[in-house]
Parts: C-alpha cells; sequence; structure tokens
C-alpha cells in the first residue's frame, strides 16, 4: 500500500511538481485499478474537497505523460487509468458488466505478440484485449 510520502517521491521522481491535486489524483488511480475519470473525480473531491473536473483531467495527462500512470481504452469502454505501469501486460474485459482485470503478458518478453508484418515499424509494444464474462456474470447468465 502506497502512502502519501511514496506518491511525493513518484512524483518528484518523475520531475513533477507535488501538489494535493496530483498526490490526491495518484492515490486515487492506486486505490481504485481500472476506474474512469468519473470514479477519479469523485476519490478527489472525497478526500480534497471540491476540485474541478479540468484539473484532475489536467493532473491525469501530466501523470501519463510522466509514465506514473497508464490510460487504457477498450472499444466501447470510457477511458480507464491504472498504475500497473512499465511491463507489457494486457486486459481481460466483461462484455456484461464491464469490469476490467490485468493479465500478464501471454509469452516471452515485450511486445509478446509478433507481428506477421512490422511494416518497417520498430514494436515496442503488443496490446491485446480479452472479453468474455466475469464470474459473476457468467454465474447470473447460467
Amino acid at each position: 500500500m502506497s502512502t502519501t510520502v511514496d506518491f511525493e517521491l513518484m512524483l518528484r521522481g518523475a520531475s513533477l511538481r507535488v501538489t494535493r491535486p496530483r498526490v490526491a489524483v495518484l492515490s486515487a488511480v492506486h486505490d481504485k485499478p481500472h476506474a474512469d475519470t468519473a470514479s477519479i473525480i469523485g476519490a478527489v473531491r472525497t478526500e480534497l474537497g471540491e476540485v474541478s473536473h479540468q484539473a484532475v483531467y489536467d493532473v491525469l495527462r501530466a501523470l501519463t505523460t510522466a509514465g506514473l500512470v497508464r490510460c487504457i481504452q477498450p472499444p466501447g469502454s470510457l477511458a480507464r487509468y491504472e498504475s500497473r505501469v512499465g511491463d507489457n501486460h494486457h486486459h481481460v474485459v466483461c462484455r456484461s458488466c464491464g469490469v476490467i482485470a490485468d493479465v500478464d503478458c501471454a509469452v516471452g518478453e515485450a511486445p509478446c505478440l509478433t507481428a506477421s508484418d512490422s511494416h518497417g515499424f520498430v514494436i515496442d509494444e503488443a496490446e491485446v484485449v480479452y472479453w468474455g464474462l466475469c464470474p459473476a456474470c457468467s454465474t447470473a447468465a447460467a
């Protein structure tokens, strides 16, 4: 479990100024993996009181650019944010309720999938989204 001091060190390590909104957003992303922006705004407001939508969007952009959080957006889903960065993991998404979970790389080092034709690109990452029903939804469907 990360603490405020840990978040401050992360921000300084990424050459970002330490501000209360940045610490609160980083904390929210760590506490709520795969949270959408509205959930993050709610968590930040619970901690700090009134904070504008734009302030949270700006912080998320800065944290994503700095590599402290990752933005994912499975097709048909809102943008989601996670603190698991620096590896080449994938995601599984429930078709019914939309819950998202991490899936480790299928095979080997990043990129874990070899493209049949790279078209001259130097590929350094592969993104896979698995789709299905989560345990709760598959039990309800049965």
